[in-house]
């Protein structure tokens, strides 16, 4: 069977170690999903241990219409849930009206995108397993005070309890990346809503780390104008934890309103 090429604008790089592709499934526990989605199977390393382990509820996502032959051919029992389609455009509802586990060796270039549409859906994305670069992986785990602590940081611990599980090296790829691989894992938390404006908390969130290396009080009143003194405008954002952002939202929709 002819293997697929690996296609450079499409970040892909392929696992090609059967043990740790094993042990990312292994890392899902998927109790309360009623469907699995893969995102980016390419040659199916992970889809076949994911096929034997949760059979029919398997779905797959993939862009490259190479990638879906070669699947097509050597997991036929994946027919029909095998889909040619783009992750960040693709309805999830079409998969399945409860919930749903997300897997992948997400692609570098998209990886950001992907985790933002599971905020969108967090009220369906019960868990994600995801492979994305370490510094990727480290940034979105890291708590408040480190320098790398963020947007996505901030928008994905107000809803998941978050751990990074693992390092993957640059060798077990084809072809090898030019950077080491992170693990992680995203468990969605008891939060059913923020106790405050979610649109707006985005918007804080956004709008403070902007300008990261400035004290809150400038990045906001550059999006939201001047507002009355609050304690936390005299803190950069990087110091904030979900919970003060919170505060700082309510804050900021009283003064607007």
């Amino acid at each position: 069977m002819q293997r697929v090429r690996p296609k450079k604008q499409l970040g892909q790089h392929f696992l090609n170690d059967k043990n740790i592709a094993q042990r990312i499934v292994n890392s899902l526990e998927a109790c309360n999903a009623d469907a699995i989605l893969e995102i980016g199977p390419g040659m199916g390393v992970l889809t076949d241990i994911l096929l034997n382990r949760f059979g029919d509820k398997l779905f797959a996502a993939e862009v490259d219409i190479e990638s879906i032959e070669y699947l097509n051919t050597k997991l036929p029992q994946l027919k029909g849930r095998l889909l040619h389609a783009d992750f960040l455009s693709y309805k999830l509802d079409a998969i399945s009206s409860g919930k749903i586990a997300i897997i992948g060796n997400f692609p570098y270039n998209i990886s950001s995108q992907i985790f933002f549409k599971v905020i969108e859906n967090r009220n369906t994305v019960t868990e994600v397993v995801g492979m994305v670069q370490r510094e990727v992986g480290q940034r979105i785990c890291e708590p408040p005070g480190s320098r790398t602590y963020g947007i996505l940081s901030v928008l994905l611990q107000a809803y998941f309890n978050i751990e990074y599980l693992f390092t993957v090296s640059e060798g077990v790829f084809t072809p090898p990346p030019k950077v080491k691989s992170a693990v992680i894992r995203l468990t969605r938390n008891s939060t059913s809503e923020l106790n405050c404006n979610e649109k707006l908390f985005t918007k804080v969130v956004k709008a403070g780390f902007n300008q990261r290396r400035k004290m809150l009080r400038n990045s906001i009143r550059s999006v939201f104008g001047d507002k009355e003194t609050h304690p936390l405008f005299d803190k950069r954002p990087e110091q904030l934890s979900v919970g003060e952002f919170i505060e700082l939202t309510n804050h900021i929709e009283k003064q607007i309103s």
